[in-house]
């Protein structure tokens, strides 16, 4: 019995070492240029963001919803990346987040905010969604059934891009 609990314990600590990296610019835009007939929905925000936690379930509820499809959610923290596994780690853990989540790894993170979006100031939450050649960007918190709405109407085609 002792020896299954301290298995459980490991790969419960690996499971969460396995779903957070870091990622940078360069590998997130390889990202979606190779999913060609995916809509990516890319939620920046933070652990200290409290907009930010209060609309990440609105991202794991579409992962859900749309899990056999081809729209993907990625979450990125922009928490420094010194704050992985002290932080970042243990929050996704505590709130069970299912979403493919990374932090950002780049030493100039205004660099990469312009990179993101010419327009974005820096706040958070935003939401990048791209899909083939296009892209949306949102700097604001979404509510409740916005977001899904929103994703929902770009799937269908009812919204273009």
């Amino acid at each position: 019995m002792k020896y299954v609990s301290i298995l459980l314990l490991v790969s419960t600590f690996s499971f969460a070492n396995a779903q957070v990296k870091l990622l940078t610019l360069s590998e997130l835009d390889k990202r979606v240029a190779k999913g060609k007939d995916t809509t990516y929905v890319i939620n920046f925000w933070a652990t200290w963001c409290a907009p930010c936690v209060a609309e990440l379930p609105n991202f794991e509820r579409l992962k859900k919803e749309y899990y056999k499809t081809p729209v993907k959610v990625i979450l990125v923290s922009m928490d420094f990346k010194s704050k992985l596994k002290s932080d970042v780690i243990p929050f996704v853990k505590k709130h069970r987040l299912k979403s493919e989540v990374y932090v950002v790894d780049e030493k100039d993170q205004q660099a990469f905010i312009e990179k993101v979006d010419k327009n974005w100031s820096g706040a958070i939450p935003a939401t990048l969604i791209a899909a083939r050649t296009r892209r949306l960007f949102f700097e604001k918190e979404f509510a409740n059934n916005e977001l899904e709405d929103l994703v929902k109407s770009i799937v269908h085609g009812d919204y273009k891009l």
